[in-house]
């Protein structure tokens, strides 16, 4: 796997279980995946040689990001290299204008949208569709960085501007009017096999993801299908191999779809307890073309909280954290990925399944805030 971050060490945990051994090219020693693999190259993604050289004596090589160069990864492919998924599917994933025009052209619903090579762009497309509108980087991006929403044609001008000097390719979409944002996750095999995960809703606070839900509340049985059929016929026509994540915004009048990528996603953590076989198992299955396996729930609901880390350093050490977590709620399921802790990262997650959504929604959000701060949010003492 190319990349050592927190995917990479949850997928190297599911492949133990499957018996197979999961080579990571990691940027840093401590990249999390690099302090738990026993098999680490330090490299950069951006090296071909370095990544020839990792890919070396590998059945398959997959990612953990998307970031790889596309020429890089022919370079691999036409060597005999299976690159899983190729490099004509991860584009789609890679670069947003490519992948809103192929998308539209499927006759699948996306927001309108433009290319930008100049500010009368923006001011053009801001006048047919309406203010505000979304900038974005068509490459790159990630967790609301590359977005900018530009409310009026006096502040377009400044931005887009400022980001048309840096050089970076944009594009300029429609704001939509979303009820909420959802996720359809499924698998793909190189066979042709699909299978699809419930659809889940995920909830955003400052463009960062902070807890998902599954099943999606409220969702009809329509409204799940469209979603999971249209994610399973993107990986099909794309030929993605492995997971494939298809955020998307619900509207008045429905489906949206906002953005792919091509890995194990933090839309579907909750599978590491919530459901029969996890993304991350499921994405070995895939890139070594095993039989795909059960996606089914364990349990009528499932939360997965985001432990992001906090704005000032908390009091108390991660470890004893853990320690008052696990005291209040045993039944939690902690995910921690041995990462520095700044304020707004990704340090980790919090399962929780059970009965009633609501519940186990607060305990989840608990949990993960505790984690965070070494403090209870609802006042409740640590002893």
């Amino acid at each position: 796997m190319v990349g050592g971050g927190q995917l990479a060490r949850m997928t190297h945990q599911a492949a133990i279980e499957l018996g197979q051994s999961l080579k990571v090219l990691a940027a840093k020693p401590d990249d999390p995946a690099a302090l738990v693999a026993p098999d680490v190259q330090i490299g950069h993604h951006t090296d071909l040689d370095a990544l020839r050289e990792f890919a070396r004596g590998c059945d398959a090589v997959t990612f953990d990001h998307e970031h790889v160069p596309g020429e890089h990864l022919r370079a691999l492919a036409a060597e005999g290299v299976a690159v899983h998924p190729g490099p004509d599917a991860l584009l789609h994933a890679q670069d947003k204008l490519v992948m809103r025009r192929r998308l539209g052209d499927m006759g699948l619903p996306v927001p309108p949208f433009a290319p930008v090579e100049s500010v009368d762009d923006v001011l053009r497309f801001g006048a047919e569709h309406g203010w505000p509108c979304v900038l974005k980087t068509a490459r790159g991006g990630y967790d609301g960085r590359g977005v900018w929403t530009l409310n009026t044609p006096q502040s377009a001008q400044r931005t887009v501007a400022e980001l048309l000097d840096g050089g970076a390719p944009l594009l300029v979409e429609q704001r939509v009017a979303l009820r909420r944002e959802l996720a359809a996750v499924v698998a793909r095999s190189p066979f042709g096999q699909g299978a699809a995960w419930p659809l889940v809703e995920t909830v955003q606070s400052e463009g960062i993801c902070v807890q998902v839900l599954a099943p999606a509340p409220d969702a009809s049985e329509q409204l799940r299908e469209q979603a999971q059929n249209m994610a399973l016929r993107i990986a099909d026509e794309l030929g993605v191999v492995g997971v494939l994540a298809v955020e998307l915004f619900e509207t008045d009048d429905g489906l949206v779809i906002n953005e792919l990528a091509m890995r194990p996603h933090n839309s579907a953590h909750w599978t590491q307890e919530g459901a029969r076989t996890s993304q991350f198992e499921q994405h070995v299955r895939a890139v070594l073309d095993y039989p795909l396996g059960s996606t089914g729930l364990t349990a009528p609901a499932v939360v997965m909280g985001n432990v992001l880390g906090a704005p000032t350093e908390p009091k108390m050490g991660v470890d004893e954290r853990l320690h008052h977590m696990f005291a209040r709620f045993p039944h939690a399921k902690a995910h921690l990925y041995g990462k520095s802790e700044r304020p707004g990262r990704k340090i980790g997650h919090v399962n929780v399944l059970g009965e009633d959504m609501a519940a186990i929604r607060r305990e989840a959000e608990l949990a993960a805030h505790f984690l965070a701060h070494g403090e209870w949010a609802d006042g409740h003492p640590v002893h």
